[in-house]
């Protein structure tokens, strides 16, 4: 959740057969694991076959942790081959039979394990044009990762550990679970067994149709045939979960699914993917092709949740809520979270990317749809207050020179999780929003139906996206039944094709969206404005200071902007390196990207910044929230680049003293803060606690308005509980004295006193402080079932100063015991931002690495976010060279080419350089603001 991040750092393209050249192939002849030569070189899968039909039979044993299982895999042939190359990773595979119209008979089989890769050998000649059936039987342990099949548990009230098996496959982690062809093009349907004891239920992709009884009490439940899909979303859990159901409007079963004691925490997560199944159900003008979706909080699980096709998995926390004990951000968090797995049905599931270049196409889109159905579904959440954030979180490591196109060459499994990162959802998500501004929102919702129409079951590219989106009045394709679609194409006729945005050319989505999508970070517009000439240019918005690494970096973009005289949002496409507009009179100021429609950042050269602040000094609520928000960031990351002052930024946010709206007000924070947490690490308590004081000066007006309870909209409710945390932390007296006063009156009660939602962090973060106090706190989170409540006393615990409590809690969640190892990133980082705990974490990180990657998987999302979380606020030499001396020390395999350290240096040199740059300045004017305060005092 975007506040919550935010206050912790308070505390403390090919297509599918195109192949990369060298990359993922053995530079010598693959040979198998039985010294013979292995049949194919390369890291994807031939396409002389694909699979139609999985028949699969699978059996975990609880007991002894393991399973087996038989998959029969109906083949159909498009070159003449004998051989069968597919995917299989750590398992025992036997008996492997080609069954032809003959008879069964067996296959020799090859193994490469640098591949994940299994040939099947015949020695007669698979013929192109028919279809064959192999059969193979496989045994492996349940994985002790949180991928592939795996091993879950969780501790009754009573103490009792009950154990439970679950999937997670994408990326590449079907092979782990049964051989399979396990590249997302191999699309196929799959029916499925599950082997379980009595005492267990299984769920999977489709309904159950029946359940036969074994020998030895076994059950076995036979599970209705999939629609054609991925094998990263094929999905069967065993445990002895309980659930609640209802249907949609549209005749769909929803049912959520926990463990039993936690099942009153369903009802709300039951009520939201209700209506928002029925509202994607409309939107996308496609029926939700399944009869039931189910949603399982799964005890133990990595990311936030998975698609998996009617069967989404969530963590515990994204989707269990208590009316009394969750907050207003877990409200938001949650229902944002479903409506991302439920919009992947139709966006990903339905149609899926071709490759994982393209996995942008997927979560992208979720990201984006979020947002766009809750605006709809659950206005009260006011979710357009959040979107911003997403949008800043990409710019910040797309500001990097190690950053990526969204749509980027990867071959290798590390290549593939790497991409699962803010570029490709929220940047992905940010060009979608601005893509949707510049075509109207009426003409992106016909074009991305006709997208999912099209290519219904298929795999897509970029480009067919852009031609979706591209001429969509077209007649051929024009939508009878849509009545939308008729209206809106009816109006475009009317206007004889004229266009807010270009005259004359006509629309090219691809060619403006290639340069979004194509080439990686994002443009800084600079625009000068002389009488009624605006003068504007483009250049790529890099944090180097290397500046031939912004040359040759075009974009096609849509600028907004809005002037002292007018409140029209006028639109202009910047297609060149430079251009010159014309207002029609002189104006006092201009903002360019309205409300941050667009994923660029504005430089107002000559008196442009000038004018700006003035405007929010005397009138800011001229601009919108999200514009001032817009502003703030854009002021401070010139600061950065040496475009602006540093000065002059801090000069505009002395208007903060003024600000209420949430977006606003984060973002003042998200600038300010990190500038004392650089400090902390340099041993400078002097400057360092100067600027905490201008801080807390200029939100004490804000601070002081808060009230102690849950009153209020989610927005404000959000924005209370930051507040309160962040006075609490910065030893703000009135914060400190009442939620002392709080703490102590909650522990007399034995924690039963009802404490305001809203203010817990504040109080907990207080209590935390000693001793006593973090012990009894642990105590809570032990014996509480609020996901929530366990959630934010985790958090208040990596806060305390007491630095062998932030050492254990590591510790603890890396053996997983008393502490579940999947919260382990969000501990270290937490402990990382403590000004107590952040060598601590880094000498953690460093001993533990072989662990972690091995728990987490080389290139995942926790993985980078860990490696950044720990070092993003180091800032001398000194560091830099210890960072690196062991990052350098790594090998391939231990993770050494990972996109996070390039990162990780260009972060540490970036926060060097602006020290050495700004901190004689900074101190300059914290003074003179200090001296011109006392003069006022006096």
């Amino acid at each position: 959740m975007f506040p919550l991040l935010l206050v912790l750092s308070v505390l403390c393209p090919p297509s599918s057969g195109a192949q990369i050249p060298n990359e993922g192939q053995p530079s010598d002849p693959p040979i198998a694991t039985n010294g013979q030569r292995f049949p194919w070189d390369r890291m994807r899968l031939p396409q002389t076959v694909s699979p139609l039909h999985y028949d699969l039979t699978i059996h975990p044993n609880l007991t002894t942790l393991d399973f087996t299982g038989v998959v029969r895999i109906s083949l159909d042939v498009h070159e003449d081959t004998s051989v069968v190359i597919l995917h299989a990773k750590q398992m025992q595979v036997s008996n492997v039979l080609l069954l032809a119209p003959g008879g069964a008979r067996p296959l020799r089989v090859l193994e490469y394990p640098r591949f994940h890769q299994l040939a099947l050998l015949s020695d007669s000649v698979l013929a192109k044009g028919r279809k064959y059936e192999v059969q193979l039987e496989f045994a492996a342990n349940l994985s002790d990762s949180f991928h592939g099949f795996y091993k879950s548990s969780y501790r009754t009230s009573s103490g009792e550990v009950r154990v439970m098996a679950s999937t997670q496959f994408e990326a590449t982690f079907a092979r782990g679970a049964f051989p399979c062809f396990d590249e997302p093009a191999f699309k196929a349907n799959f029916t499925i067994r599950i082997t379980r004891e009595p005492r267990h239920i299984a769920i999977s992709n489709m309904p159950k149709v029946k359940t036969v009884e074994l020998p030895g009490g076994l059950l076995e439940d036979h599970f209705d045939t999939t629609v054609k899909m991925s094998t990263y979303l094929v999905a069967y859990i065993v445990s002895d979960f309980l659930s609640v159901s209802r249907t949609t409007q549209h005749g769909v079963q929803i049912s959520i699914y926990s463990v039993p004691e936690k099942i009153n925490q369903t009802a709300f997560a039951l009520d939201a993917a209700v209506k928002l199944l029925d509202f994607y159900d409309d939107y996308f003008d496609i029926p939700y092709p399944l009869p039931k979706q189910d949603l399982a909080a799964i005890p133990d699980f990595q990311s936030g949740a998975m698609e998996n096709w009617g069967l989404t998995t969530y963590r515990e926390t994204g989707l269990l809520f208590d009316p009394d004990k969750s907050s207003a951000s877990d409200k938001l968090a949650i229902t944002k979270v479903i409506a991302h797995e439920l919009a992947h049905q139709w966006f990903g599931n339905l149609v899926t990317m071709e490759w994982w270049n393209d996995l942008w196409l997927n979560e992208g889109f979720a990201k984006f749809m979020e947002f766009i159905s809750l605006d709809i579904t659950y206005p009260d959440l006011h979710v357009d207050n959040f979107f911003l954030g997403k949008c800043f979180e990409a710019m910040e490591v797309d500001s990097l020179s190690s950053s990526h196109p969204v749509s980027t060459p990867v071959e290798n499994p590390t290549q593939i999780q790497e991409m699962f990162d803010d570029v490709s959802y929220d940047k992905g998500a940010c060009i979608l929003n601005m893509l949707r501004d510049f075509l109207t929102p009426e003409a992106f919702e016909i074009g991305i139906i006709r997208y999912l129409k099209r290519f219904s079951y298929q795999n897509t590219v970029n480009s067919h996206l852009w031609e979706s989106l591209t001429d969509i009045c077209s007649s051929d394709d024009l939508d009878e039944g849509r009545m939308k679609h008729v209206e809106f194409c009816s109006k475009r006729k009317l206007q004889s094709g004229a266009s807010k945005w270009y005259s004359g050319d006509e629309l090219d989505v691809k060619a403006i969206m290639d340069t979004w999508t194509l080439q990686e970070g994002f443009p800084l517009v600079t625009v000068e404005v002389r009488g009624r000439e605006v003068r504007l240019s483009q250049e790529r918005f890099l944090r180097a200071d290397d500046l031939s690494l912004t040359e040759g970096y075009l974009w096609q973009i849509p600028l907004t902007y809005q002037t002292s005289v007018s409140n029209t949002i006028h639109r202009f496409l910047l297609k060149t390196k430079t251009d010159v507009l014309y207002l029609p009179e002189e104006v006092d100021w201009v903002k360019f990207n309205v409300n941050m429609s667009g994923y660029y950042m504005v430089h107002y050269a000559g008196e442009g910044w000038g004018s700006i602040i003035n405007l929010l000094h005397h009138n800011h609520t001229a601009l919108s929230g999200n514009d001032r928000a817009s502003l703030i960031q854009n002021v401070f990351q010139l600061v950065g680049v040496g475009k602006v002052r540093l000065d002059t930024a801090l000069e505009l946010s002395l208007y903060l003293s003024r600000e209420t709206e949430i977006m606003a007000v984060t973002q003042g924070f998200g600038e300010l803060v990190p500038l004392y947490k650089l400090m902390e690490k340099r041993d400078m308590p002097e400057l360092e606690n100067q600027m905490k004081g201008y801080i807390v000066d200029l939100f004490r007006d804000l601070i002081n308005q808060q009230e102690w309870t849950d009153s209020g909209s989610v927005s404000q409710r959000v924005l209370r509980s930051y507040l309160l945390l962040f006075a609490c932390v910065r030893n703000y007296e009135p914060c400190l004295k009442k939620a002392t006063r709080l703490f102590n009156q909650w522990k007399d009660s034995d924690g039963t006193m009802s404490l305001p939602v809203d203010i817990t962090m504040a109080v907990f973060v207080v209590g935390a402080r000693t001793p006593e106090g973090w012990n009894f706190l642990f105590e809570k989170f032990r014996s509480s079932m609020q996901m929530s409540v366990r959630s934010r006393i985790k958090t208040a615990m990596t806060v305390t100063p007491l630095q062998d409590k932030l050492e254990w809690m590591m510790e603890q969640s890396l053996n997983g015991e008393v502490m579940k190892t999947q919260d382990l990133p969000d501990i270290v980082v937490s402990v990382a931002r403590n000004p107590r705990g952040y060598k601590l974490a880094w000498d953690f990180l460093r001993a533990n690495w072989v662990t972690l990657i091995k728990k987490f998987d080389l290139g995942s999302n926790s993985v980078s976010y860990m490696v950044n979380g720990v070092t993003n606020q180091y800032s001398t030499r000194e560091m830099l060279n210890e960072i690196r001396s062991f990052f350098d020390s790594l090998t391939e395999e231990t993770g050494s080419k990972m996109r996070c350290i390039q990162q990780t240096y260009e972060t540490i040199e970036d926060n060097i350089r602006w020290m050495d740059t700004h901190l004689p300045l900074l101190e300059a004017w914290l003074n003179k603001r200090r001296h011109r305060t006392t003069h006022e005092d006096l």
